[in-house]
């Protein structure tokens, strides 16, 4: 029996849980179907992915090389095993993506060991890396290899380009090296109002997982090498990763979107100005407290938890710390007013019963 494809949802339907939840943006869209048709050759050597090399280098200079993958973890996971020996460790936030939500992969498929440091606000900084930072000598510890930071953080904190600087000089003082995972660096860069290379290879980052889901891709993300003398074996590691797309140029298409032009930056900043919104409409509530800056596309608030609750029936969020009644709403490259000024409505509503 013939089954036609139809839609499930509505398309009209927004929240605030994730920036994962947009769907693809449109001239990503085109472009994939702009890829399609005839043959190209597999697993990287297309015309594509020939291109988003350039691309790149427009972004993060002359030697930089991208190597797309799939996801996110994907990306992490390559970058630093890139980066560390067998008895490697990697130094990061105790809030840090690749320690809370990747499902233990660094650990258990990279085969390294994360050595986390609680910080106020999601940053390190070169005080709070030495607290992890020491033992190469010692057989019985696992050896700092790495520092990982996230731009923009967890908690939507945003690191200036002077304080990277000092991560990768104080890191590379002591023989490590640093990676950026930017699942949203384009956040990053709309929110600093500066080129990513400012605070990526400028200020002496290695290597970059660069983000293109959260900000408009259909899938896929991609390991951006910076430094080559800080890796080896790349191509080998994507592929023992199962990172490795046979059909790459439809990975590769997305990102030269994203990158070739500025969807990249007219999608982050709509996407942090809804979240500026947001924060403002919040701070005039009484009864909610917005917990860190808002640099970004994410307002982190504390709130009652019953009102969260009743609030969650109405528009899809999730709690960060249920105990404490923190929330996290994000907002997307497709966020409206609108779906700001209903959100904030309804909160004062929930607010008041």
């Amino acid at each position: 029996m013939r089954t036609d494809a139809r839609r499930h949802h509505d398309p009209q339907v927004r929240g605030f849980a994730s920036d994962n939840y947009a769907g693809a943006h449109p001239e990503v869209l085109a472009a994939i179907a702009l890829a399609n048709g005839g043959h190209q050759v597999a697993y990287g050597e297309d015309d594509y992915t020939g291109h988003l090399q350039r691309v790149m280098h427009s972004h993060f200079g002359p030697t930089a090389e991208a190597f797309p993958v799939f996801n996110g973890t994907g990306a992490n996971v390559v970058a630093l095993q890139a980066l560390t020996d067998r008895w490697g460790a990697v130094i990061c936030a105790e809030s840090a993506h690749i320690n809370v939500d990747e499902g233990g992969a660094p650990e258990r498929m990279g085969g390294l060991k994360l050595l986390t440091v609680p910080t106020p606000d999601g940053k390190l900084t070169p005080e709070l890396i030495d607290r992890q930072a020491y033992g190469w000598d010692d057989e019985h510890r696992a050896m700092p290899q790495v520092v990982s930071i996230t731009q923009n953080t967890e908690l939507g904190t945003v690191y200036t380009p002077d304080e990277i600087r000092a991560i990768c000089d104080h890191a590379h003082e002591r023989g490590m090296k640093v990676h950026i995972d930017g699942a949203r660096i384009a956040n990053a860069a709309a929110s600093l109002d500066v080129p990513m290379r400012t605070f990526t290879n400028t200020v002496g980052v290695d290597v970059l997982s660069f983000g293109g889901t959260k900000n408009g891709a259909l899938f896929g993300e991609a390991v951006v090498v910076l430094n080559p003398d800080a890796v080896r074996a790349m191509k080998h590691l994507r592929k023992l990763s199962m990172q490795l797309a046979s059909k790459m140029r439809f990975v590769s298409v997305q990102l030269e979107a994203l990158l070739a032009k500025d969807l990249w930056l007219r999608n982050a900043r709509h996407a942090n100005a809804m979240a500026q919104r947001l924060a403002e409409g919040v701070r005039a509530i009484d009864g909610v407290e917005i917990l860190y800056p808002v640099q970004a596309n994410a307002v982190f608030a504390r709130l009652p938890h019953a009102v969260s609750e009743r609030l969650q029936k109405r528009f899809r969020f999730y709690f960060w710390d249920e105990t404490a009644g923190d929330v996290r709403w994000m907002c997307a490259f497709d966020t409206r007013e609108d779906d700001v000024d209903a959100f904030l409505q309804a909160l004062k509503e929930e607010m008041a019963r």
